[in-house]
């Protein structure tokens, strides 16, 4: 039985991943902070759907934490068939008002981790000649105005070179670029304010948007944008020169 790896997977897309992943026969590794969150996931998933789960407690945005995952990728006697570069969060604020150690950890588990991991999971799922690899952007990709919005291009950007690498190889790379999620990220006081700024047409559903991925890898296309409205909005965002989309009030947040 294939097994996928994903991180961040104590609530959310990650969460939603897991479900989808297992209710699809996959058994599946849930990497997060949180150990009581994920156990309980995990008893939930054996029990409904049958398959094996394993709990992977590791802080990502840490040496130590990313180590840990990547030695569980690399696995040869356990090997991954997907990787889920999940994990995720925004500060709500600018640079001006954060500190070094808040960026810091932020680019550590934006870009660190997925750069690792993926190249981690690229060389050990071509040597076996199959694999997926589905790396978590947001529509602020197509936004020039936070930190946050940087990292997220540097996602897309980064899947798609890598796609093209992996070209032949039998081992496939996905970007998802939703937009406004309904998950518990916007629950910290500095984004929470979004949810009354944004009507419930802007939300999407976890549901839809992993629905929308899965669909993307088994198509082996490298770029989803799980809403049609999100993809016009994608679209025109490209359209719009950098010197406006930089003074566009930020929708950073998957």
């Amino acid at each position: 039985m294939a097994t996928a790896l994903i991180t961040g997977a104590s609530r959310g897309l990650g969460e939603e991943f897991a479900w989808q992943l297992a209710t699809a026969r996959h058994d599946v590794v849930l990497v997060a902070r949180d150990r009581d969150a994920m156990s309980e996931i995990a008893d939930t998933i054996r029990g409904a759907a049958g398959v094996q789960v394993e709990i992977l407690v590791a802080d990502i945005s840490t040496a130590k934490g990313l180590k840990a995952v990547a030695t569980r990728v690399a696995d040869p006697d356990r090997p991954i068939s997907m990787l889920v570069n999940n994990a995720g969060y925004g500060l709500g604020e600018g640079l001006l008002e954060t500190t070094w150690t808040q960026e810091k950890a932020m680019l550590d588990v934006l870009v660190t981790a997925p750069l690792r991991l993926s190249q981690v999971a690229a060389k050990a799922m071509s040597e076996r000649g199959h694999g997926a690899i589905v790396n978590v952007s947001s529509i602020a990709a197509h936004l020039a105005n936070t930190s946050y919005a940087a990292h997220k291009r540097w996602v897309l950007d980064f899947t798609q070179a890598l796609a093209s690498q992996l070209h032949g190889t039998g081992v496939t790379a996905t970007a998802v670029v939703p937009g406004l999620v309904r998950t518990h990220f916007h629950d910290g006081e500095s984004l929470a304010h979004m949810r009354e700024e944004y009507p419930d047409a802007a939300w999407l559903s976890a549901e839809q948007v992993v629905e929308s991925t899965l669909a993307a890898v088994r198509r082996k296309a490298v770029v989803v944008t799980p809403s049609a409205r999100y993809a016009v909005a994608g679209t025109l965002a490209k359209a719009i020169p950098s010197s406006l989309t930089r003074r566009m009030r930020s929708m950073r947040e998957r």
